[in-house]
């Protein structure tokens, strides 16, 4: 028995609302950051890609600012320093714009890295058949991508749902700043600490279990017939078929 450790205690704020509550605000803050994160991120990734070098050039600038300086100062920027200049942002704006900001630094990375990674061959031959960039990227890059960088995508969102407790910093109620709250009042700090613990941990293995039934979907279309063990990828005639009976009237 740890000399100090309650029992009681840990199990009656294992259950507590207020607790709980912070673990909701928590999943809402990863999801707001994952969300915008994402449509940036793919905008910074094609920009990247991008055949204009000045376009090239302010998307890796601001990769290479976001991924360089830790997330936790530019939350304070964004919070305590853009009012210096008369921009003000209350602390929830504050904080999805620093993760989403943050986010879409990395994100474009994996998501450049997973185009880069589909044969030329397929593009090429898509611009061959008259379709433009939306139906290239829709029918071709975004199938095959998506199923390329989708364990990247999780470990991302696996890591942001535990870097939402940065936020505490400038006082959102999320699940660290509500732990914290209680421990001033109840001075519980082990058996509290403990519970938060337990929080992230279900969480992540919560999304651990959808991340892999979100693979095991993707990965259907690239099984073989023979059910192999080598994914087989699909036939650029395939491809082609699936768009044309969509844009048939």
């Amino acid at each position: 028995m740890i000399q100090g450790w309650s029992w009681e205690g840990y199990f009656h704020y294992l259950t507590n609302y207020f607790i709980f509550m912070g673990a909701v605000n928590t999943v809402l803050l990863t999801l707001a950051g994952m969300a915008g994160g994402l449509v940036l991120g793919i905008l910074l990734a094609f920009a990247r890609l991008s055949p204009w070098s000045w376009i090239n050039q302010i998307a890796r600038a601001y990769i290479w600012v976001f991924r360089g300086t830790p997330l936790l100062v530019q939350l304070i920027i964004i919070y305590t320093g853009l009012p210096q200049i008369g921009i003000r942002f209350g602390v929830i704006e504050a904080v999805v714009m620093g993760l989403v900001l943050n986010e879409a630094a990395y994100l474009a990375e994996i998501i450049r890295g997973g185009v880069q990674a589909l044969p030329k061959g397929q593009i090429n031959a898509a611009k061959a058949l008259g379709f433009n960039h939306l139906n290239v990227a829709r029918y071709v890059i975004f199938p095959q991508t998506m199923r390329l960088i989708l364990p990247s995508l999780g470990n991302s969102f696996n890591g942001l749902l535990k870097t939402t407790s940065i936020a505490s910093v400038i006082s959102v109620e999320e699940l660290l700043r509500r732990t914290q709250i209680l421990m001033q009042e109840q001075f519980m700090v082990l058996e509290l600490f403990m519970v938060a613990a337990t929080y992230y941990l279900l969480l992540t293995t919560l999304w651990d279990f959808i991340q892999r039934k979100i693979e095991r979907h993707y990965a259907k279309a690239y099984q073989s017939a023979t059910h192999t063990s080598e994914p087989a990828q699909p036939s650029f005639k395939e491809v082609s078929s699936a768009y044309t009976r969509e844009t048939q009237p």
